[in-house]
């Protein structure tokens, strides 16, 4: 089979696969043949630019970004000391964020309402909404939170 041919139908397997075992979308391909190629998600990529603007920020506003380590270095100890309470926090932060979301005050999100208010919720829609009806719901975000927990956990055990 020729490499362009393998390559879709890789793809078209992978999009039918996902769809039959209602998986998230595959994320990208990299292009086959090319020396040191990849599959990245977009997801890492995402966390790679975040890190690279945050360190350019740092050497632009060295002071500021020392503060600012000192600050989240002062939450990590708290959080550490007090972990419900800092869930609790997170949860009326995630509660509240929701709330403003949802325009039509409806208690869930279209993905036009996640797309405008909570965007890294629209970027994971598909993967949050569990019962494929095309909103999420409160209980629908916080059982993909608590399952993104409980996954960091049992990496880090």
């Amino acid at each position: 089979m020729k490499p362009r041919k393998r390559l879709m139908f890789r793809i078209l397997f992978a999009a039918a696969a996902s769809t039959l075992l209602a998986a998230p979308p595959v994320p990208s391909v990299a292009a086959e043949g090319i020396p040191g190629a990849t599959v990245r998600s977009d997801r890492a990529q995402a966390a790679d630019e975040r890190r690279a603007r945050f360190e350019q920020w740092c050497k632009d506003n060295p002071e500021r970004c020392r503060e600012a380590k000192a600050k989240a270095q002062q939450r990590r100890e708290e959080c550490k000391a007090n972990p419900e309470k800092c869930r609790a926090e997170v949860q009326a932060r995630v509660q509240e964020r929701f709330k403003r979301a949802d325009a039509d005050g409806d208690g869930s999100l279209s993905r036009e309402e996640a797309r405008k208010g909570m965007p890294l919720v629209a970027r994971d829609f598909d993967r949050i909404d569990a019962n494929r009806d095309g909103r999420v719901t409160m209980d629908e975000l916080e059982a993909t939170l608590k399952a993104r927990a409980d996954g960091r956990k049992s990496k880090g055990s």
